[in-house]
């Protein structure tokens, strides 16, 4: 695939796996709704983080992505943004969790919000940034074309990205019957809650520098 091997574009998705089976934001977020909300809500959530994935991609292969990276106030702005998202997220899962109106969205209803929540908790991770400056420039192997090989790991990223978070989704949504009982979906809701909490505190302590 131009100038990039095989065995470049086996290690760089071998890494992007690894990477993404590692706990974090999203895969917190995306538990959380797909077992209290449903499937429906998840799918949607993994859409707007896809579009946070590639749109960050973007940004990185133009240049942005490594200002905000050189920039310290920029950095922290971004990441404490993120922080405080999380925790945000995490509070409206406590608050509206076992509410029966709120656990699963209605055949056709609008999952808009899902999509907006995953696409901003992407657009304020750091860490996604740092990935593209950090790891995926390592995979480069020509220069004078790198543009073009920066899309086509990013490319890769998301869709090894995605295929992961649908598959969490799935496996979340299956249980989500079980927790149709209004006191196991306040337990369910309240764990994961306190779960996306917690990950923002590491994601807090793990992206500073």
């Amino acid at each position: 695939m131009g100038s990039l091997s095989y065995d470049t574009l086996f290690a760089f998705t071998l890494a992007s796996v690894l990477i993404e089976l590692t706990p974090g934001p999203n895969m917190a977020y995306l538990a959380l709704v797909a077992a209290s909300q449903g499937r429906r809500p998840g799918y949607a959530a993994v859409s707007g983080v896809a579009l946070g994935l590639a749109l960050i991609g973007i940004a990185a292969a133009l240049g942005v992505a490594a200002l905000v990276s050189a920039s310290n106030a920029a950095y922290e702005g971004l990441r404490w943004a993120g922080v405080l998202y999380l925790l945000w997220l995490a509070w409206d899962g406590w608050r509206g969790a076992g509410n029966e109106a709120a656990q699963f969205a209605p055949l056709g209803s609008s999952n808009w919000r899902y999509f907006r929540r995953g696409l901003i908790t992407n657009l304020l991770n750091p860490k996604a940034a740092v990935f593209y400056i950090a790891v995926l420039p390592t995979f480069l192997a020509a220069r004078s074309d790198a543009l073009r090989e920066v899309f086509v790991l990013t490319a890769i990223y998301v869709f090894v990205a995605t295929a992961i978070h649908l598959a969490i989704v799935t496996a979340a949504g299956a249980a989500h019957r079980f927790f149709e009982d209004p006191r196991r979906a306040l337990i369910l809701g309240r764990v994961l809650s306190l779960a996306l909490a917690a990950v923002a505190v590491w994601f807090a302590v793990k992206t500073a520098r």
